[in-house]
């Protein structure tokens, strides 16, 4: 075998290695919300409690407590995919004043990947984090109260349920993009 293809097939199996590590540490682990343990997913299902008031917790955004936010919009995404970006359109106009404007930085504070279970009448039945930035709990928890805030999310016409999956990019002014609708990186 000549040296350059031994070369390129010792790459190719690096990275397919790599990869193979990457897939097996993003594996799903159910616990409860009230005691998630460090580098641990959550779930959190229906019906979901509101946030806990206090310090911590910041008021809702203004928009979703209008009589408009109580009836969501429709949705005519047929798959997964598209509704993923009704669903992030909605989750920016709930939070137009945390989005980053812009390229993000090349170092991100964090980055979480996210499945919310939406219902026939765009309520969310269930949070289940895929990655959870377990480095910083205060923008898990963030994430958490921005989802659950924007509700109810557009109804899923075409769907009936569906589950959608997003990827957070979370700056650390505390402002963030969603790989959906992001502006990229520096």
């Amino acid at each position: 075998m000549p040296p350059f293809l031994k070369k390129h097939l010792f790459l190719f199996s690096a990275a397919a290695a790599a990869m193979a590590a990457l897939l097996a540490s993003c594996g799903t682990v159910n616990l409860s919300e009230k005691a998630p343990a460090a580098g641990n997913p959550a779930v959190t299902p229906n019906p979901l409690p509101p946030p806990a008031a206090g310090p911590a917790a910041a008021p809702a955004p203004a928009a979703a407590t209008s009589p408009a936010a109580a009836r969501p919009s429709a949705s005519s995404a047929s798959n997964a995919k598209a509704y993923r970006r009704d669903a992030a359109t909605h989750l920016y106009a709930r939070n137009a004043d945390r989005i980053y404007k812009g390229m993000l930085q090349p170092n991100l504070y964090a980055v979480g990947v996210l499945d919310v279970d939406i219902d026939r009448q765009g309520q969310i039945t269930a949070i289940t984090w895929r990655r959870a930035p377990s480095h910083v709990p205060e923008v898990i928890s963030e994430i958490i109260r921005m989802v659950r805030a924007a509700a109810p999310y557009p109804v899923p016409a075409r769907l009936g349920r569906v589950t959608y999956t997003d990827i957070w990019l979370w700056d650390k002014s505390g402002q963030f993009q969603l790989d959906t609708l992001t502006e990229g990186q520096l």
